[in-house]
């Protein structure tokens, strides 16, 4: 289906191309003065200077060639040579009525036949998630959902930290409090036991402590990177602890990523890497990309045009360790055996930029990827607390992510409680559906670039630009269907039509801008696309509910389009709410 724009351009196209002139003049764009017009084109000012022709001129006699045309209600000149536009009230409701029955409500898939892999979520294994992974959990999902929904074939990847010096932190600790388990016994050849030797909450206290110790005692710190060199070169015993610090890890990860609604095809971590890279290593050594620099072995990735200095990718540390280079260079050396990916998105905290400019710039010199392969870095700003610093718990430390979802809920548990008569079990259900789409619609309304405030009161307002705003709007539009419902009233069947009601025509323009956002907000993987839409519709929608006479409208006729048209507003923000990673309850 068509966007709109296509479609007003092309009848103004036409018409510049019946006056004589070239219709590429014919480019319609959305009014910046919508107190005078619906829509624009200055194409008039652009051809004076090819056609030796005042533009009022030209745009004069374009406006008289629109005078019988079906889309526009006006077409009026005006100096120096712009073009005002209305379109008819028919031709908006035609063109949303088409919508209504189109798959995807006619948002088409410019994604459509790419494979793409988001990797997201990257964090460590054997430590609680913090509100420091919120971000990369809600955009990453987002950024997938859009371009699943632009019809890619997607596939998510959280990219686990689990084979660094954390692992040989937590078995060294591990060793000190049950030296006696068997893991630790050289000597030790039957069946490891199935139960791991600790439960997360042990594990999640083991860590803290360790790397605590690691900092403050040297020879702690050496026999940790001791049982990490263990671990990387296959002892038994460690490698049987690792699984049990995986299973257990993970399992916790999995519970919190199901309470955002964040979901991975792929649980792949650094660990799954390490085979492929003494290969890799040896590749780029024989092809002459890797060079000994100080005992380390770096590939050199500046280019004569930079007008900053991009140091070399370092490939092996002096001591012949790797380093995340060489894991995320491996794992994107397995995505292109394994997976063939058109592109891959990296949705990660924006300090790491330089990192990944290093990384892709490495992967393309050395051939590693196709010269097609799009990389792309998604950098996401910090979430800050209201003194505009990182976000922290009352005491300084690092809020878990856990204890941060629990605090919104707590805070729309009450807010619903006191403002509604509703069952308690309902209550509980609701405020967990509100709470996240508060956090989530908080984060994706932001630019992902931007750093921004996360405060309680504001996201879990149901005023102004909020997820709570948004789901109220469309609580409301569910009561009016089931009311309609209850009088008797066929919601399927209702048609939209013509009723010469201003708002309702606002309501239809901004219905009619979906597929442009969705493909804008694919193409420019931009999540607070869908957010800023969503809130205009919203408002149009409140305008319009505000302005109209509804259910109480006598005319019968008016009544079934003012349905089908508050309908199809409902369809439109539930879809958009899918790509957010969010739904709305049915009350509040």
């Amino acid at each position: 289906m068509k966007k709109l724009l296509e479609l007003i351009s092309e009848e103004v196209k036409k018409a510049f191309g019946e006056a004589g002139y070239e219709e590429e003049l014919g480019r319609v764009t959305v009014s910046n003065r919508p107190d005078l017009c619906e829509y624009q084109c200055n194409g008039a000012m652009a051809g004076a200077k090819k056609y030796h022709k005042a533009p009022i001129m030209i745009a004069n006699e374009v406006a008289e060639k629109l005078q019988e045309s079906n889309v526009f209600s006006a077409a009026e000149a005006v100096a120096p040579g712009f073009l005002n536009l209305k379109v008819k009230e028919e031709f908006l409701a035609d063109y949303v009525k088409e919508m209504g029955v189109t798959e995807k409500f006619g948002a088409g898939e410019p994604g459509k036949g790419r494979k793409i892999v988001v990797d997201y979520g990257g964090p460590n294994v054997a430590k609680p998630l913090h509100v420091g992974h919120l971000r990369s959990g809600i955009i990453g999902e987002s950024v997938k959902r859009i371009c699943r929904y632009a019809g890619a074939e997607v596939i998510g990847d959280i990219h686990l930290g689990d084979w660094g010096l954390q692992m040989g932190l937590i078995i060294y600790e591990l060793s000190l409090r049950q030296p006696e388990l068997p893991y630790f016994d050289e000597h030790f050849s039957g069946e490891y036991p199935k139960e791991a030797p600790f439960t997360i909450s042990e594990l999640e206290e083991i860590y803290p402590t360790a790397s605590a110790k690691s900092k403050e005692d040297e020879t702690y710190r050496e026999k940790a990177m001791e049982a990490t060199f263990k671990l990387q070169n296959g002892e038994r015993g460690y490698r049987a602890l690792w699984d049990h610090i995986m299973q257990v890890s993970v399992a916790d990860l999995k519970k919190n990523y199901d309470r955002l609604h964040v979901e991975f095809e792929l649980w792949k971590g650094e660990s799954d890497v390490q085979e492929l890279i003494p290969g890799m290593v040896e590749y780029m050594k024989r092809e002459g990309y890797a060079y000994e620099s100080e005992g380390a072995l770096v590939v050199d990735v500046a280019r004569e045009d930079d007008t900053k200095e991009i140091p070399p990718c370092m490939i092996l540390k002096s001591d012949g360790a790797a380093l995340y280079n060489t894991t995320d260079l491996a794992t994107i050396q397995e995505r292109m055996e394994e997976i063939e990916p058109d592109e891959i998105i990296y949705v990660v905290d924006k300090r790491q930029e330089l990192h990944f400019e290093q990384v892709f710039r490495c992967v393309r010199k050395t051939k590693m990827v196709k010269p097609e392969t799009a990389l792309r870095f998604l950098g996401f700003g910090t979430m800050n607390g209201k003194d505009g610093k990182p976000f922290k718990t009352r005491d300084g430390g690092v809020m878990r992510l856990q204890y941060l979802l629990e605090e919104v809920y707590d805070e729309m548990y009450r807010k619903i409680s006191e403002n509604r008569e509703m069952p308690e079990e309902e209550a509980k259900e609701t405020a967990e559906i509100v709470a996240l789409s508060a956090v989530k619609y908080g984060d994706l309304s932001n630019q992902a670039s931007k750093d921004y405030v996360f405060d309680i009161q504001r996201f879990t307002s149901s005023e102004g630009n909020t997820g709570v705003y948004l789901l109220y709007t469309m609580v409301r539009i569910k009561s009016i269907l089931n009311k309609y419902r209850e009088q008797g009233g066929s919601v399927e069947k209702a048609q939209i039509a013509v009723t010469e009601n201003e708002s309702a025509k606002e309501l239809m323009k901004a219905i009619a801008g979906f597929g442009a956002m969705m493909e804008n907000a694919y193409v420019e993987i931009a999540p607070h696309k869908v957010c800023a839409y969503m809130y205009d519709l919203a408002n149009a929608f409140n305008h319009f509910y505000h302005e109209t006479k509804i259910l109480t409208q006598e005319d019968e006729g008016k009544k079934e389009a003012y349905i089908a048209l508050i309908a199809l507003t409902l369809g439109v923000m539930e879809e958009c709410c899918q790509v957010l990673g969010f739904s709305a309850p049915e009350r509040m």
